[in-house]
């Protein structure tokens, strides 16, 4: 048996083939979600299924499998690579003998940790009470019972339904305080535009190195780490270029099957990418998955309104493959992708370069269009 570590849990994965494609792809993520919450990974579980079971998401006897291997290996976790609904997580731990974690709460956890801000922790706290509002029932049962005794007297409301008022009376706190910092952050863009300086937003997958490239090009010493959203917090700062100045922001990277109360809860901040003069999508060259990482990113884009936003594909880490600095354009000379590696500094200045040709084009042609 493994030794037990003095923090983190010991966790086993389990992930369902529904006929999806890319199961190695996805297996390598959660493993690596798992290990950015602090998780230690025992093994991993594999099936395929024709459709999830409407009880157990995976059958009795895969289940009955699954509560050999925890009581075998000591797990203290069950990692759910899917999204479970509550009637599913609460049958499994009742199954399993042991907490059952949804990919959604995972990332929700990962997000609490990694939050430094108060605007960003504001965000993560509201998308977590938005998702415990779905699932208050868990491990509750006996708030089921009229409140009674000596001080418990109350004017008939279960406890379960003072919960759920409490719960609702702090989102509204929460959605009213992050509503003044988005007044905040439409000031500040009013001011720039006011300044007409350009603004470009550093977009992608999660650890396709966009806070490496940020600090490549601002030399701000942004926190930067191999590890799935290492950075949650926008940061800008202003980048000096042949042609003028623009401000350069680094945002939260994108996943595949985003919680969808993530993406409400940080809309306000992502409304600095739909807002933005440019997109950078970085995007990780090395990886395997790399395309189905960018229409990750792209169907992300549409869903806060930043899809028609002209882009620049900027392929990052080019020192992990054959391929050498160098820029790729499509019709009408249009700038279609720039190979580069935000660690070595490889091809950065082309980068800067054709930023400057960018904006500078852009900024030609707004008296024409008037």
């Amino acid at each position: 048996m493994l030794e037990r570590p003095e923090s983190g849990d010991r966790a086993i994965i389990v992930q369902i083939d529904f006929g999806e494609a890319g199961q190695d792809e996805r297996l390598a993520e959660i493993t690596l979600l798992a290990q950015s919450a602090g998780a230690q990974v025992l093994s991993c579980v594999q099936a395929r299924r024709r459709a999830p079971d409407p009880a157990l998401f995976i059958g009795s006897g895969k289940a009955e499998e699954i509560a050999s291997l925890r009581n075998a290996l000591d797990a203290d976790l069950i990692l759910f690579n899917h999204e479970l609904s509550a009637g599913q997580q609460r049958n499994l731990e009742k199954a399993l003998h042991c907490r059952v974690v949804d990919r959604n709460s995972l990332i929700l956890d990962i997000f609490a940790q990694r939050a430094r801000s108060h605007e960003g922790k504001l965000q993560v706290e509201l998308a977590q009470l938005e998702h415990l509002a779905t699932r208050l029932v868990r491990g509750w049962t006996h708030l089921e019972r009229q409140k009674g005794g000596i001080g418990l007297r109350g004017p008939g409301e279960k406890q379960l339904e003072t919960d759920r008022r409490l719960l609702g009376v702090r989102v509204k706190l929460l959605k009213e305080r992050l509503k003044q910092f988005e007044k905040q952050r439409k000031t500040r863009r009013r001011a720039r535009e006011r300044r007409d300086v350009p603004t470009v937003s550093l977009v992608g997958y999660t650890n396709a190195g966009k806070s490496t490239l940020f600090n490549a090009l601002t030399k701000a010493g942004a926190y930067a780490a191999d590890q799935l959203f290492a950075t949650l917090d926008t940061t800008s700062r202003r980048v000096f270029l042949g042609s003028g100045t623009v401000v350069l922001s680094d945002t939260v990277g994108f996943i595949r099957d985003l919680p969808h109360s993530l993406v409400a809860a940080f809309h306000a901040t992502l409304e600095e990418t739909a807002s933005a003069d440019l997109l950078l999508h970085v995007v990780d060259a090395a990886s395997e998955d790399r395309e189905s990482q960018i229409d990750v990113v792209n169907r992300v884009l549409a869903e806060i309104g930043a899809a028609d936003v002209p882009q620049i594909l900027v392929m990052n880490k080019i020192d992990a493959t054959d391929a050498e600095p160098k820029v790729e354009r499509g019709g009408c000379d249009n700038i279609d992708r720039v190979f580069v590696s935000a660690r070595t500094g490889a091809g950065l200045a082309q980068l800067r370069e054709l930023l400057a040709e960018t904006l500078l084009a852009s900024k030609v042609q707004e008296p024409s269009d008037q």
